[in-house]
């Protein structure tokens, strides 16, 4: 593991994860999830670390997620072995997050995305700057909004998980707290002070509530009707003809950016988020990596990385192009049992 990607220590009282890839937003490497699965397993045995602080040394970003180029990489060689063993490691990790037996303290600020959002959004304490940007932006990539997101997102009220999961739009400071992505608000220029309370053993509520303030009015929220009537549709086509009869500037950009996403992606998320509610949160991820299991061996993954990420000439070729072409039974059988299931140890189902 290399001390330039991720930092584990112990100081004072917290077992702290530094996340230093500053040039790539600190997407997430094998290194950093291995390394990230070690301290943690490390950090819960040790008596004297009474919780812990997941930071990192970047003012733009917190995580941008996991190096899905490098995923795809590793597709393109034929390596899926190794491309499904750092997927699981990262889905293991949410768990272990999840289900952490000492309280996990995420200093969020910037950019939190994707896997950003695994190790952030999943633990029990999640405190944002106010820079923070949120998204589960993978339908653009012809991904899918994983890391237990099927889980929290659609847990998310009127239809606002269903909203951010198939258009994969960014939000801020304002809607992250008001939907309960986040648990506090503070500054930036406060995370020092907060650290060194909790690092002095200050009980981990005490510490924030004395450092927090009270996050913008959420934007999001002011068009919940809207959201609840367009993506309460039981279908992407019935989403798309909700949004083109609403003139609301908010639906038109709405649609204007699902144009631009896989539809095969946006089927799948719209589908995680219609069965999401019914599931734990250990389900939730082995469902997700039966999907990533046969994304991986698909075109539009390999399609929208090229698209958005190497050639960056933002035309990716999906296909299929259009909603009306993605069949209910295709989307099926991304969900269905597998041979080899993702294990998962810790804590609770």
């Amino acid at each position: 593991m290399s001390e330039a990607e991720i930092g584990c220590e112990k100081i004072g009282h917290c077992g702290v994860i530094t996340l230093d890839r500053p040039r790539v937003l600190n997407a997430l490497s094998s290194a950093m999830v291995t390394g990230m699965a070690r301290a943690l397993d490390a950090f819960a045995k040790d008596e004297a670390i009474g919780c812990v602080v997941v930071r990192s040394t970047s003012a733009a970003a917190f995580c941008a997620g996991a190096d899905i180029k490098r995923v795809a990489e590793l597709g393109i060689e034929g390596k899926h072995a190794e491309q499904l063993a750092f997927l699981r490691t990262e889905y293991q990790n949410c768990h272990r997050i999840k289900f952490y037996p000492k309280p996990y303290v995420a200093l969020i600020d910037g950019i939190v995305m994707g896997g950003g959002a695994g190790i952030g959004v999943n633990g029990a304490y999640r405190v944002v700057g106010e820079r923070v940007t949120f998204a589960m932006p993978e339908v653009g990539i012809g991904f899918f909004p994983d890391v237990g997101s099927s889980y929290f997102l659609s847990r998310l009220p009127a239809r606002i998980g269903t909203y951010l999961a198939v258009t994969g739009v960014r939000v801020a400071l304002g809607d992250v707290v008001a939907l309960g992505l986040a648990n506090a608000h503070v500054p930036a220029e406060r995370f020092d002070a907060l650290f060194e309370r909790l690092v002095t053993g200050e009980a981990v509520e005490r510490a924030i509530a004395a450092e927090a303030s009270t996050p913008p009015a959420s934007e999001l929220l002011q068009n919940r009707d809207l959201i609840a009537r367009c993506f309460g549709a039981p279908n992407l086509a019935g989403i798309f003809a909700a949004l083109e009869d609403t003139d609301a500037p908010f639906a038109q950009s709405a649609l204007a950016l699902m144009k631009t996403r896989s539809p095969t992606s946006m089927a799948l998320a719209l589908r995680q988020m219609q069965i999401g509610p019914a599931l734990g949160f250990a389900e939730a991820l082995r469902m997700e990596y039966r999907i990533a299991n046969r994304i991986v061996h698909g075109h539009d993954f390999y399609e929208g990385v090229r698209a958005v990420l190497v050639a960056k000439d933002h035309a990716p070729n999906w296909q299929p192009p259009s909603i009306r072409e993605v069949t209910e039974a295709e989307i099926g059988a991304y969900f269905a049992p597998q041979a080899e299931e993702l294990v998962l140890t810790e804590g609770a189902a």
